[in-house]
């Protein structure tokens, strides 16, 4: 038998107190003096991660802060205590985001649905920990936010099984790299992305992949996953010079058209070039990519060839790449900007470096697992429309693949 456990002299104390201010006689009498508390304890939450984006209290507010206090929002939120009505404090320049009653959240009634959204925007274990008991007064110690956290772990693997579609017009692969402690020691682990664009023009983040060596066995491995959960066909692969990728489409997408990533080839010149000769560089490269064929983009690089060898400036990437960059020509400017990848895959692993700028080292790959699982559904929840103008490049690719693009 479970042993009872006494109530204090000073929980008795406080009992005493709430019972006489409330003027308790009934149950009904304590569970609406309980909702009131919860509500002004929320209240008192809200306030005081208001303070603390302001970084200044109400009596210390000066004309050198350029943010400040902007009155309330009134909202109605569901928790365990029924519905109540809250204010939700507002700052000058709408930077405020809370975090115990987020933006656009109708339900409040789990506190671990809290620490989940506080990891998914970067926040180390220690950080959570932390920053809860210093504005909230509740002790959550690092292993319980990894507990917590780990329960979302089937969740990550059903998201990796899920049916995708049969087809899709364009797929982005790229690598982002993280630290991770591993046996001791910190490793650079990187995280391949593989983005979508659907035969409607919207984005979709169909999987990401941890670590592995770069090989032709490896992204063979990779795209029949694909494959099995669903995707029979893929117009335009976009990627970097990943080793063995290109081979790996032709044995497992052989209708799939390679193309190499304009953004990188880029970076990859300018990359060995003095900083004094970046910006002209770069101006001149625009030259290649902008061009309105394929002749007369070559002809620019070997104008341009011409132009920096002076300097010590090769080009020769362009040149062996040129198989791989010539069918970006044949396409017209809105498929061009798509396939341009700025405003795709390289916007996309911007967003996971923001969201994970708190964390400098992951403790294991499953913690890194996790906090990209997490950063991808902030990330999705976001794209809410397709690319512009979507008709133009969907009567494009029409076409150039007229078998498998049907356009009703």
């Amino acid at each position: 038998m479970a042993k009872k456990e006494k109530i204090s002299e000073e929980r008795k104390k406080l009992i005493k107190e709430f019972i006489s201010s409330n003027e308790l006689k009934t149950a009904g009498d304590v569970e609406d003096a309980l909702k009131n508390l919860f509500k002004d304890t929320l209240q008192e939450m809200l306030n005081a991660e208001l303070t603390e984006h302001l970084g200044y209290e109400k009596n210390e507010y000066t004309e050198d802060n350029e943010n400040y206090k902007n009155g309330y929002s009134n909202k109605t939120v569901h928790s365990t205590q029924g519905d109540i009505e809250i204010k939700v404090p507002r700052d000058r320049q709408g930077s405020f985001d809370p975090i115990v009653v987020e933006k656009g959240q109708k339900d409040i009634s789990n506190i671990e649905n809290k620490i989940i959204k506080m990891y998914a925007r970067g926040m180390s274990n220690k950080d959570i920990h932390e920053q809860i008991e210093e504005i909230y007064g509740v002790k959550v110690s690092p292993d319980m936010v990894t507990a917590i956290t780990d329960k979302i772990i089937p969740e990550i693997q059903e998201w990796r099984q899920r049916q995708l579609n049969e087809e899709y017009a364009i797929v982005f692969v790229d690598a982002t790299y993280f630290s991770v402690k591993e046996n001791g020691v910190i490793v650079k682990k990187a995280v391949y992305i593989a983005l979508g664009v659907t035969m409607e023009g919207e984005k979709e983040i169909l999987g990401f992949y941890i670590g592995e060596t770069e090989s032709a066995k490896y992204w063979m491995s990779v795209l029949n996953e694909l494959k099995n959960r669903g995707l029979k066909d893929i117009l335009i692969m976009c990627a970097d010079g990943l080793k063995g990728l290109k081979e790996a489409i032709a044995a497992v997408y052989p209708k799939t058209e390679f193309q190499r990533c304009i953004v990188h080839m880029i970076r990859n010149t300018l990359k060995y070039v003095s900083y004094k000769d970046r910006k002209e560089l770069a101006k001149d490269l625009k030259l290649i990519y902008t061009a309105s064929n394929e002749e007369e983009g070559y002809k620019n690089l070997q104008e341009l060839e011409e132009k920096w060898k002076e300097r010590r400036v090769s080009l020769e990437n362009w040149e062996n790449n040129w198989e791989n960059i010539q069918p970006f020509f044949k396409y017209g400017p809105q498929t061009r900007k798509i396939m341009y990848t700025t405003n795709a895959i390289e916007s996309l692993n911007n967003s996971y470096k923001r969201l994970n700028k708190g964390r400098r080292v992951f403790p294991t790959v499953q913690a890194l697992e996790k906090s990209m699982y997490l950063s991808t559904q902030m990330i999705i929840e976001k794209w809410t429309s397709r690319y512009a103008n979507w008709g133009v490049t969907l009567a494009e690719l029409n076409i150039y693949f007229p078998d498998r693009v049907i356009i009703d």
